[in-house]
This record gives C-alpha cells, sequence and structure tokens, in this order.
C-alpha cells in the first residue's frame, strides 16, 4: 500500500462516503480518533454538510437542517498513508470517494467553496419570488386547495395577501409566502 498514497504538500477535502444516517456519528468519531492517535498535523477539519431551510409546520416559519449529500462527511487532510487508513478505519465509514478508494482524490477548490457557501448561506432574509396579481394555489393552513390572486406582497415579513373567492365574493387572506404555489 505504501507505494499506492504520496503524501501531498497541502491539505485538501474529500468525499467519505458513510453508513446514511450516521454522518454526525463518523464526524465524531474521527475527531475522537484524530485527538487519540495525535494526528491533528493531518486531519484538520471533519465537516457533515448542512443547510438551514424553512418550513411551514402547523401555519409557523420553522427553521431545519437538512444534509445536503446523505451519507457523505468532508474531511480537510493531508493525505499519507497514516490519514488515509485513520479516516477509512473509522467505524461507519464505507470508503473514500472516487474510482479508486485506495487513492481517493480531491475535490476541486470550486466544489469546496460552493458547498461551504452554501453552508453558511443566510436564511433571515425572506425571498418572495410573487409579484401582486400573480394566481396562485393555497397548500397549507384552513383555506388549502383554494385558488387566488395575489394582492399585496411584504417581503419584509415573507408575507402575502391573497385574495380568495368565498361565497362568491373576494376575501383577502394573509398568508405565509411558503404557503401557496404559483399557479
Amino acid at each position: 500500500m505504501s507505494d499506492e498514497i504520496e503524501t501531498k504538500g497541502t491539505p485538501e477535502w474529500y468525499a467519505v462516503h458513510t453508513y446514511s444516517g450516521y454522518e454526525e456519528a463518523v464526524a465524531r468519531y474521527l475527531k475522537q480518533r484524530v485527538e487519540s492517535l495525535s494526528m491533528e498535523d493531518k486531519i484538520f477539519e471533519v465537516v457533515v454538510p448542512i443547510e438551514k431551510k424553512v418550513r411551514i409546520k402547523d401555519g409557523r416559519r420553522t427553521t431545519i437542517e437538512e444534509k445536503i449529500y446523505p451519507g457523505y462527511v468532508l474531511v480537510k487532510m493531508l493525505l499519507t498513508e497514516d490519514s488515509w487508513y485513520v479516516v477509512r478505519n473509522t467505524p461507519r465509514v464505507t470508503g473514500f470517494v472516487g474510482a479508486d478508494s485506495t487513492k481517493p482524490n480531491p475535490l476541486s477548490k470550486e466544489e469546496v467553496e460552493s458547498l461551504l457557501n452554501r453552508m453558511g448561506r443566510d436564511i433571515s432574509k425572506f425571498t418572495v419570488d410573487l409579484r401582486v396579481g400573480d394566481l396562485v394555489k393555497v397548500m397549507d393552513g384552513p383555506f388549502k386547495d383554494y385558488d387566488g390572486k395575489v394582492s399585496e406582497v411584504d417581503e419584509e415579513r415573507g408575507r402575502i395577501k391573497v385574495l380568495v373567492p368565498i361565497f362568491g365574493r373576494d376575501t383577502a387572506i394573509e398568508l405565509d409566502s411558503l404557503q401557496v404555489r404559483k399557479v
């Protein structure tokens, strides 16, 4: 094996495949192994790629964390025989991502930057891609499955007013922008 892995001078990011659902456990195990085996000079960072998303639950906005790539953990390391062995033999790791798992290929700088930017994205700003006059279908809440027309958009709060025909008259209802879908 010693001829298969060459030591590289600069640390690079590698994708490690894990059993799905065990990404956090693998990250924890790997960090413990790095510490106990004194590999801090070869394995620098272990990241489970997650992003925050906003969902509507019971009519309220809730922020959840969702894995970007379920079943994968990113590791920034100097690739040596020792570091490869430590990562590869961490419980619940199935191998490095690449054509040959004994000679892993690093991720490109662009891929890593894009992923890290996606993880750090600020979701406190609301993006409402609806305009006054758009036809929408209500997807959640007491007016679910009603069709209506957008009459007002409040981008600051992520809310909209929709005119829904009830008993033959247009009635304005205020909804979260995530509760409707453009028709």
